[in-house]
């Protein structure tokens, strides 16, 4: 597994030459926020060895180098999914490879349903925390040392600076930015009217079939994490409706440009 990581982040590392601190991973419907970044590098998944290749309509497939705030960042066009029938060190096989190259912050988005009363679809969350419902854990099986401790800390996820200078970003942009726990499940069906309320009395905002295996992986490899959902549907009682994969894509593209915008602005200040 080592030589694995290793030879695909040495392709990666003599691609693209200097390495910056930051990556990026882009989900459903937000991969448009690549236009944001400048002199632009883009190697499609099937290129880089070991890589998966994405299967889901609404993620690209490509690894972008280049400048987003000023300052130089990789961002991942289209991510891993666990329903694709990828295991979970496949999913995670990209935050490992970030890891060898020594990425220190990462920031991950998803598209997610909100289960907080106080939500409206095209909302942001910001992710304070998480719940785990996978049912296959990133970190299962043998620990190799050189990537991190048998048993991680989980007890900040999500960094606490870095959320709080996306709220101080938020508050002077005029940006609506709303807080709460991502409850992260295998998929790939939308959740049933019981499973929402469900989620909500366990403690969740919102709910989303990525992100945590990466935040995990993340956590261990010692990164700096801050996340966004941008809230696609609701499933708040009374207010559920029929969804479709299209429909996520759509709202997910509306409420993007805020969200490239706080990205934009902290990321000029790491």
């Amino acid at each position: 597994m080592l030589e694995t990581i290793k030879q695909t982040a040495d392709y990666i590392r003599n691609r693209i030459g200097e390495i910056p601190n930051t990556a990026i991973i882009l989900g459903t419907g937000l991969g448009e926020l690549v236009h944001e970044i400048d002199d632009k590098n883009e190697i499609p998944y099937t290129e880089i060895p070991n890589f998966p290749v994405s299967t889901v309509e609404g993620h690209s497939g490509k690894l972008i180098i280049g400048t987003l705030g000023g300052k130089k960042v990789l961002a991942m066009q289209g991510r891993f999914h666990y329903y694709e029938g990828y295991n979970m060190k496949e999913v995670t096989f990209p935050v490992r490879v970030f890891q060898v190259l020594g990425i220190e912050y990462l920031f991950v988005s998803n598209a997610a349903g909100g289960m907080n009363p106080s939500f409206d679809i095209g909302d942001i969350m910001l992710i304070e925390d998480h719940i785990n419902l996978f049912p296959e854990h990133p970190l299962h099986g043998k620990n190799f040392n050189e990537l991190g401790t048998r048993f991680p800390d989980m007890s900040e996820a999500y960094n606490k600076e870095l959320r709080l200078r996306a709220m101080e970003i938020a508050r002077e942009k005029n940006i609506k930015l709303q807080h709460g726990v991502y409850v992260g499940v295998q998929g790939p069906t939308f959740e049933t009217p019981a499973e929402y309320n469900f989620f909500r009395i366990i403690g969740g905002d919102a709910v989303g079939m990525s992100t945590v295996p990466e935040v995990i992986v993340a956590n261990h490899a010692k990164m700096k994490v801050l996340a966004f959902s941008i809230i696609t549907d609701l499933g708040v009682i009374g207010k559920i409706v029929e969804v479709s994969h299209e429909d996520v894509q759509e709202a997910a593209k509306i409420a993007q440009p805020k969200m490239a915008e706080i990205m934009r602005t902290l990321i000029q200040t790491i």
